[in-house]
């Protein structure tokens, strides 16, 4: 428990200071990529893989690791590119986005190099890859690319629910009829914003969809400016944690420092999973925090703060 305890630590010491971990990886051929760490579980050589019928096609087979079996994703082929044809030299990365452990199959892992998110910015327009983007930055000169990775996870694993079973209950559309306060979505992922929009329009609400922490902030402190009540006109705000420019944890920093707008809900609402990021969402201030995603949770948590609202 004490390793465990010092890992938390160590980890939330970065929290409030816009910083991050990269595992640079490389796929096909000399563009280098980036992974935060801490979706990272394990990294080893290729396992042997077994085909199963039916499979995605970007799934090359199934690996028995640690007493499980897990998909493994040729990453490069996902995202367009050619599928990794030497597998006796290539690398899995074993991941775990949204409580769901999968590994991705790479041609070289590299090192490990702690930036800040400041350093991240969103693709440029025309990048070669850019559909499958979420950010680019630059390590000793080079260009690291940032995968969407829920962009591949849902095309790879597609079929998932975006529409909570809760959206045609008389007592959700009676809440949201009654409500002016709109919520305000925060996420780098186009498809993380889609699945958390039509899952919270479904219930009725409106939705301001902005694409990074520091656009959110701008938005935030444009509105106090003006004179509004950023508590009072928005239900919640809901951040990704993961996102160029400012991640979700400096965002929520950012807010409660504000007087004009601390007592918003902020809810982050992140893939990321594991033992540090309850540590982290006390440290930062925010007031709940949900993995993703499951489109009933996420109802579950919005419909809980239109009944808080409306007592």
């Amino acid at each position: 428990m004490a390793g465990i305890m010092d890992s938390v630590d160590k980890r939330t010491q970065l929290v409030g200071q816009n910083r991050l971990e990269l595992l640079l990886f490389r796929l096909g051929g000399r563009q280098l990529y980036g992974i935060n760490v801490f979706k990272v579980k394990e990294v080893l050589q290729c396992p042997r893989l077994t085909s199963l019928p039916k499979l995605n096609p970007m799934v090359r087979g199934v690996a028995h690791i640690r007493g499980g079996t897990l998909p493994i994703i040729d990453l490069g082929k996902a995202t367009g590119g050619r599928a990794l044809e030497d597998l006796s030299t290539a690398f899995v990365i074993i991941t775990e986005y949204n409580s769901r452990v999968q590994g991705f199959l790479v041609r070289a892992v590299e090192r490990i190099v702690n930036l800040n998110w400041s350093d991240v910015h969103a693709p440029p327009r025309g990048a070669g890859r850019e559909h499958y983007l979420t950010a680019v930055t630059r390590v000793d000169d080079e260009m690291v690319e940032i995968i969407d990775v829920e962009k591949v996870l849902a095309e790879v694993l597609a079929g998932e629910r975006t529409v909570p079973q809760q959206a045609e209950t008389e007592e959700v559309q009676t809440l949201a009829a009654t409500t002016s306060r709109k919520v305000l979505v925060v996420d780098d992922s186009s498809v993380a914003r889609k699945q958390v929009t039509r899952c919270l329009e479904t219930l009725g609400i409106d939705v301001i969809a902005l694409n990074d922490g520091r656009q959110a902030l701008d938005w935030l402190k444009a509105e106090a400016d003006a004179g509004v009540q950023v508590g009072d006109s928005l239900l919640m705000l809901i951040s990704d944690i993961e996102m160029p420019e400012m991640d979700g944890y400096t965002l929520t920093a950012e807010v409660r420092s504000d007087p004009r707008m601390k007592d918003l809900h902020v809810m982050l609402h992140t893939s990321l999973s594991g033992v540090f990021n309850q540590a982290m969402v006390r440290k930062v201030g925010a007031d709940a925090f949900l993995a993703k995603f499951n489109p009933d949770d996420l109802a579950e948590r919005v419909i809980q703060r239109l009944q808080a609202t409306d007592t």
